[in-house]
Parts: C-alpha cells; structure tokens; sequence
C-alpha cells in the first residue's frame, strides 16, 4: 500500500478527526531518456555556470529571484522557511461553500484523506453533512513546505481533498472577446435550438471514466514493444550518479511493464538489470536502481555528483550567473 504523504488532523470548529494524505493520482506518462544517437549512451543533465560554462557544484548554487533582467535578489533557505505557514499537518476548514459554486478551472490536484484508527466516527459524520447539504469545505493546507488553498467534499465512500487554483491564477473569459448571449443576435431560431437539444439527448449517457484511454500512450507502447521484438535491446543504459534521479526510476518502471507484456519473447537483459526491475516492481519505495554500467565510463567526481532526490538541470539565466546588487 502507498505511503501517506504525511499524517495529520482535519479540522473544523472544534472537530478534530485524524487522518492520513495520500495521493489521489497516478501519472502513467511515458518517459524517455536522451541518447548520443552517435554511440547510444545517456546523455548527462549539469549544473553549468552560464557565463564561464564551468560546471558548478551544489554548495556554490544559491536560491534567487530575478526582480528584472539580468538582476538578482538572493534568497536565504530561512528567507524561504520563515515564509512558510505555521501549519502543518493540518486540513483547516475555514468555511463551507455550496458545492455548485465552485468553477471547474479552479480544481487542480486531488489527494485522498484516510482517517486514522479509532477516528472513523468523526469522518462519516463530515463526509454524510457534506453529502446530505451539498457543500464542500475550503480549507488550507500545506504540502512539502507550500501553503495550498484546498476543497474538502465527498466521493463515495471518501472523502477527498482537492487543491484548489487561487483567482490570480485563473484567467478571467472577459479578458477575451466572446459572443453575446443573446441568440438572436446570431440568428439562431427556436427550431435549432430544439434541434440542438435533440441532438444531445440523443448523444447523452452516464458518465464512465473507465471508457476513456491514453489512445497515445497505448500506441507509443506498442510501437516500443514491437521494437523491442524486432530488434532487441540495441543500448544499455547506464546509471550515472550524475543523472537525475526520477528519470532512471522512470525508465525501471516501464521496463517493467514491458517485460511483463513481452514475456520470455524480449532479449535477455544483464543480470543487474534485471534485478533493479524486480526491486523496482516491489510495493514498497525503491531505491536508486542500478543498471550495468558500460564499459570504459569515467567514474564521476565528487563535486559533480547530484544529491539524491534532487535532479540536476541544465542552468539557465534564472539561476544567478553573479550577483548583481539592486538598483
């Protein structure tokens, strides 16, 4: 089973219910690592120092804001610790809304809330009012350290939190020229207008979410596997420590998938290979998987080393190049 995000309380009034944050999505996207067409091996993400084209290690990379172009403010890690709300593990319902008054655009990310042992009664109470009144709860709530407005309404037998967009962040329609809404103007008849309505009832079903696929990632999956069956394994790919972390446990997991879909048909990878898949494939974390390494690789050095959890990306003109004083 996956692993809350953190565990904490839901409040509101003087109800406290205990619960755990989980996530309420999963992302199947298809990730792809970049290769020297010339040879087949990983291309490496850097940290490199825009002007002099040095590489730079990670105790020389400050935080900074660039105020306008070419100027930066420095930012301390406390600067951006004493910034962050107080409250943590905590969903704080400040007021209840109806349920309908809430635009689409402003939903952004969902998370599922478990309650603890022993907190059940507190939960059911909440998720059957929400039900029964058809309000949602907005609520604050912070994840890894950000503050995020938030919704807490029912779904089924869950209840769900869902971060929420803030108005600065929508983009208002009446910034765009639409049509009025009078349909006379556009000479449109009562008779179309019937037509209209015919037509989607005609058209109309329950809502099925599990009829809808990733016709692209469905396809780009076949493509790769009839690769795989025609050619085989053509690169080994190697587990730099320079290479950014996420993507090599992204490329573990969809071998994975592959080896199961393939079967004994696929070619037979390094025995090393293999072993990072299975430990991949285990309900529980994995941990940096490590593939069979190609052979006359220079061992990376220390300074260029990227910390784990952190990928190292290419520089770019947001990262200060030096530090210029405002003004």
């Amino acid at each position: 089973m996956a692993r809350p995000i953190w565990t904490g309380t839901l409040s509101f009034g003087l109800l406290n219910v205990p619960i755990r944050l989980m996530s309420g999505e999963r992302r199947s996207d298809i990730h792809f690592r970049m290769l020297d067409q010339r040879s087949n091996t990983p291309v490496r993400y850097e940290r490199v120092n825009a002007d002099t084209g040095e590489e730079v290690p990670w105790k020389d990379i400050v935080k900074a804001f660039e105020y306008q172009k070419g100027s930066y403010v420095v930012l301390e890690e406390e600067d951006i610790k004493n910034a962050a709300s107080d409250v943590h593990e905590t969903v704080e319902i400040d007021t209840f809304v109806d349920a309908g008054q809430i635009a689409p655009a402003y939903f952004e990310k969902p998370y599922i809330l478990l309650p603890a042992k022993k907190a059940e009664k507190g939960y059911v109470l909440l998720r059957e009012t929400l039900k029964k009144t058809g309000k949602v709860g907005i609520a604050r709530v912070v994840i890894r350290t950000k503050e995020y407005l938030a919704a807490v309404l029912p779904q089924g037998d869950a209840l769900v939190l869902n971060i929420l967009r803030y108005e600065s962040e929508i983009v208002d329609a009446d910034d765009f020229e639409l049509p009025g809404k009078s349909t006379a103007d556009y000479r449109i008849s009562p008779r179309e207008i019937d037509m209209a309505k015919d037509l989607i009832a005609s058209m109309s079903s329950d809502w099925k979410p599990g009829d809808y696929r990733d016709d692209f990632r469905e396809k780009l999956r076949a493509v790769i596997e009839k690769r795989l069956k025609s050619k085989g394994v053509t690169a080994t790919i190697e587990d730099d420590d320079r290479t950014p972390e996420n993507a090599t446990t992204n490329v573990v997991d969809f071998m994975a998938l592959l080896k199961k879909s393939l079967g004994a048909k696929t070619r037979t990878p390094a025995r090393k290979t293999i072993e990072a898949t299975k430990k991949a494939a285990k309900p529980a974390p994995a941990k940096k998987a490590t593939v069979k390494k190609a052979a006359a690789k220079k061992a990376p050095t220390k300074s260029t080393a990227s910390k784990k959890g952190t990928p190292a990306k290419t520089a770019s003109r947001k990262a200060p190049a030096t530090r210029r004083k405002a003004g």
